[in-house]
């Protein structure tokens, strides 16, 4: 029987896909792609290869949803070799972290009990296809619960055992008052005078913050996160993971949880805060982070603002956000 070939796309670049396979990925057309699978899949988890449905490109890495003899699964690869040993470090934390309960994605151990298997100039993982749809920051139980999952990895992430050799940059050698500082110094000169200003005002009048940075993810947002009806059934790719300050990461998330791959957009008032109370009802902010959360949420406002048309608005919204009060705790029921 004649296998239907996959389709194949790019996930946010304009690129030509099929000449992508070829130039970035050294296939030549989808046949191949799906003969090299086969092989590395049988020889490395003992799976065969039934069907493949897509493969979706960005920047260095695929992927290929499979159907195989153990059921769907998602392959992914990169050609990036500087990536390799961060890749495989990826693949140790999302094993610890599903350990752990977290819903996250972990990778399919190859017969050698690897998470990443470095083949062929690639290092490639197997997933298994996780029942869900990307996070709608219009449903306020979707993000609440986003929330409170963010709360329970912060604490599982900040006991990694391997978190201390973890490759990535160093927690940031400034506080954050001087990170915001430094960033209002050689603020654009197309943001908001208004929202400008109040962002300075409210640095000046902040308390110092002194909580150790840890490992956070980097990029909880909707394009990251699966859910199904009420419920986070995974958030996925860590590839940003670094170090930072938990409330930093709630705050980007605040800001930019609606975002998925084109046409980035603000989000409402209402969001923020249902987002900051799913995480509350795991883990209450101290009073510096709860101080410094609607400073982090301007301040990452006025980075998303673009210096020519602003299609979607960041301006106004950051503009509304200078003098808005830090949302009142809610009943999530």
């Amino acid at each position: 029987m004649t296998r239907a070939r996959p389709t194949v796309q790019m996930l946010w670049e304009s690129d030509d896909p099929e000449a992508t396979l070829h130039a970035r990925f050294g296939f030549d057309g989808t046949d191949a792609v799906l003969a090299w699978l086969t092989s590395a899949l049988r020889d490395h988890w003992g799976l065969d290869v039934v069907s493949c449905e897509r493969i979706v490109m960005s920047d260095a890495n695929a992927l290929a949803w499979v159907d195989t003899s153990a059921g769907r699964m998602v392959a992914k690869w990169s050609v990036a070799a500087e990536r390799f040993q961060r890749l495989a470090a990826l693949a140790r934390l999302t094993t610890w972290l599903a350990d752990h309960g977290l819903p996250v994605s972990a990778l399919v151990p190859d017969l050698r009990g690897r998470g990443q298997v470095e083949l062929d100039g690639t290092s490639l993982g197997l997933q298994r296809e996780i029942d869900g749809d990307l996070l709608d920051a219009d449903d306020p139980d979707q993000v609440w619960a986003v929330g409170a999952v963010l709360a329970r990895l912060h604490d599982a992430l900040a006991v990694y055992p391997e978190a201390d050799g973890f490759p990535t940059e160093p927690a940031p050698d400034e506080s954050l008052g001087d990170q915001v500082g430094d960033w209002l110094a050689t603020a654009p000169e197309h943001l908001p005078d208004a929202a400008v200003a109040a962002l300075r005002a409210a640095v000046a009048a902040a308390p110092p913050f002194a909580a150790p940075a840890q490992l956070v993810h980097g990029d909880v947002r909707s394009a990251n996160v699966l859910c199904a009806q009420r419920e986070v059934t995974a958030v996925i790719d860590f590839e940003e993971a670094r170090f930072d300050h938990r409330v930093a990461e709630l705050a980007r998330t605040a800001v930019l949880i609606g975002t998925r791959f084109h046409d980035w957009a603000p989000v409402s008032a209402d969001v923020r805060g249902q987002l900051l109370d799913g995480y509350e009802s795991v883990r209450p902010l101290t009073g510096p982070e709860r101080a410094w959360w609607p400073v982090l949420v301007l301040w990452l406002s006025l980075r998303m603002v673009p210096s020519g048309e602003d299609r979607s608005g960041w301006g106004d919204a950051a503009a509304q956000l200078a003098d808005r009060p830090l949302p009142a705790k809610r009943d999530p029921s």
